[in-house]
């Protein structure tokens, strides 16, 4: 960080707006981080810096908005864009000068940014039509790791990252297609929030992939990141792949017991060593939280990531810029060049075949998420110094999508985290992985992993993650439902939860007067919970659903099960399932087991 940006009396978002709505200068801010990113030219993370009397304007415009009484949560905070998002009156080059083009409107994320009272201060540097994960493939020159002079930044949102781990900005925007929004953030220490498909609009963004392309934030911290989410999320009729989320995507629940997925030794063995130790460090930080790990089978996702580049996906990137290419060629990066050069190679019978293969695989992919919420991962299975890059920029590259490239495809939520730096100050990071809108579940969790870290840093600089504020919890809104049989986690119609993005709150039991019934002829088998005097004590799990799915759950119960009130062993009463007494007629009475999973342990032993 420069030295006059170190001691800024603020670490995080919600201290610096209210350092500004308290009297500080804003504009003296803006005014010397305007002059260390001019004066920054020989580091490459900047392609382009907003004029300062354009700074000076937007400030200006922000004030007022603000005396007139708009509640402008980031007045006044700098951000950094990078340059395939467009911002009004800069250039967006996609690190292709031959390419560049001056917008006469902002991106639409940008433009909830500046309404939101925020300013940006330039464009950052990346990987040539975000093709790329490593950070080397710019005309704009090679930005190298915040905290590793000889070691790549990342890409392709490298420059975001890097600006963000210096400490110029406290947060910046970069586009994620097959992991440019995880690896920068791991290689600067920093965080990398990798939104659901849909959830950011895509309007204004130079696409690579237009329909895996996201928007992604980069922070110093969870809480940030979130924060700076939550502002620019929200449905865009213009965007045609923007999806309309539900209403508590970006809640944060308190974390109650969960469980993740833990990769076998053998994937984990083609990681270097401080890539391990920095991922076994995470699997006990999470269990120390109340996180259960869970072994998976890693095949359906490793060979779901094999198809973004060994599989037509390739093509979608020369619909992009494929015309641009053809009569620029030489004006293209050679390694970005042979990338989507090769998008020619396939059929559009290739390419439904491929989204077959996908289909079975995420269709395979379904055990995993049946028996977990989350999945961690490495970000990256090694931190490849620039010399090695540019010796291998092929085979390096693909590695470092190992752990990456498989999300979008199949439409899952991510989150990057730093990990301990190592004695000589490397970095290290992981990732929780989730299904689409769980983005503000895996924040929740996230930020508890990133401050298990002892003493840890923010990016570069020397400041405190424990000087900054965490993430606040704010339960999701819903209906809160008990299951006791064939609804239970890893149980046949478990689906029916999960496909409503129910959320998992933990385990329960009934009170008192409760009986359990195995009911007869029903498939799958089911059990009956019926309030007749019985023993109690019965065990089921609690879940959350927004009021939508909850009515289109209850549309589809069979009788003789129903939906009714059902008391909890602590008092508290919630929805769930009960059962039509005329059902229990010739049932047997299971009660005594404890609960369907302990019956049914029983029974297969018998």
């Amino acid at each position: 960080m420069p030295a006059d940006l170190e001691d800024l009396p603020f670490a995080d978002l919600p201290a610096r707006v209210a350092a500004y709505r308290a009297g500080r200068d804003a504009l003296a801010d803006l005014r010397a981080i305007h002059a260390a990113i001019t004066a920054a030219a020989s580091s490459h993370i900047w392609i382009s810096v907003t004029p300062l009397a354009v700074i000076e304007t937007m400030l200006a415009a922000a004030s007022r908005r603000l005396k007139a009484g708009e509640d402008l949560p980031l007045y006044g905070v700098p951000f950094a864009v990078k340059d395939n998002i467009d911002v009004a009156g800069l250039p967006t080059t996609a690190a292709c000068p031959a390419f560049a083009f001056t917008p006469a409107s902002s991106a639409t994320a940008v433009s909830r940014l500046v309404a939101a009272g925020a300013i940006p201060v330039g464009k950052t540097n990346l990987d040539q039509f975000a093709t790329g994960l490593n950070g080397t493939r710019s005309p704009y020159g090679i930005p190298a790791s915040a905290l590793d002079p000889a070691r790549v930044s990342g890409g392709s949102s490298s420059g975001s990252a890097v600006a963000v781990a210096a400490g110029v900005v406290p947060f910046a925007l970069g586009t994620d297609t097959a992991g440019s929004g995880r690896v920068p953030a791991a290689f600067n220490n920093v965080v990398g929030m990798k939104p659901t498909k849909g959830l950011i609009s895509t309007t204004g963004v130079t696409p690579a992939c237009r329909s895996l392309d996201c928007v992604c934030v980069f922070a110093a911290t969870v809480a940030d990141a979130l924060l700076v989410t939550r502002i620019i999320t929200g449905f865009d009729a213009a965007d045609p792949y923007a999806r309309r989320a539900p209403a508590d995507a970006l809640a944060t629940p308190a974390v109650a017991p969960f469980r993740f997925g833990v990769l076998d030794a053998a994937t984990l063995a083609s990681c270097d060593a401080v890539v391990q130790a920095a991922y076994a460090r995470s699997i006990s930080r999470l269990e120390a939280m109340g996180g259960t790990a869970v072994a998976i089978d890693w095949a359906p996702l490793r060979d779901a990531a094999s198809l973004l580049y060994d599989g037509p996906w390739v093509a979608e990137r020369l619909a992009a810029v494929g015309g641009f290419m053809a009569d620029n060629a030489p004006e293209v990066h050679p390694a970005v060049r042979d990338v989507i050069a090769r998008g020619a190679n396939w059929s559009a019978a290739d390419a439904f075949k491929a989204q077959y293969r996908l289909a079975a695989l995420i269709r395979q992919a379904e055990t995993v998420w049946n028996a977990v919420d989350i999945v961690l991962t490495p970000t990256a299975p090694e931190h490849p110094s620039i010399d090695a890059m540019l010796a291998d920029p092929v085979g390096l590259n693909a590695r470092l999508g190992l752990f990456t490239n498989f999300v979008n495809l199949m439409d899952l939520a991510a989150l990057a985290v730093p990990s301990d730096l190592t004695s000589a100050g490397r970095p290290a990071g992981v990732t929780l992985v989730g299904p689409a809108f769980s983005d503000g579940r895996l924040a929740a969790i996230g930020d508890l992993l990133h401050r298990a870290v002892p003493a840890a840093s923010l990016g570069a600089t020397r400041r405190a993650l424990a000087a900054t504020a965490p993430v606040a919890a704010s339960p999701r809104a819903g209906v809160t439902l008990a299951v006791v049989g064939a609804h239970l986690r890893g149980e046949p119609l478990n689906w029916q939860l999960t496909d409503r993005n129910a959320e998992f709150l933990g385990a329960a039991k009934t009170g008192a007067g409760y009986s359990l019934y195995a009911l007869a002829g029903t498939t799958p088998p089911k059990p009956g919970l019926l309030r007749d005097g019985g023993a109690g004590g019965v065990a089921l799990e609690l879940w959350r659903l927004t009021p939508e799915a909850f009515g289109t759950f209850v549309a589809g119960i069979p009788a003789p099960l129903g939906i009714g009130s059902v008391e909890l062993e602590d008092g508290s009463v919630v929805k769930g399932f009960l059962c039509e007494p005329h059902a229990i007629a010739g049932a047997r009475d299971i009660t005594i087991f404890g609960g369907w999973r302990a019956f049914l342990t029983a029974a297969r032993a018998a």
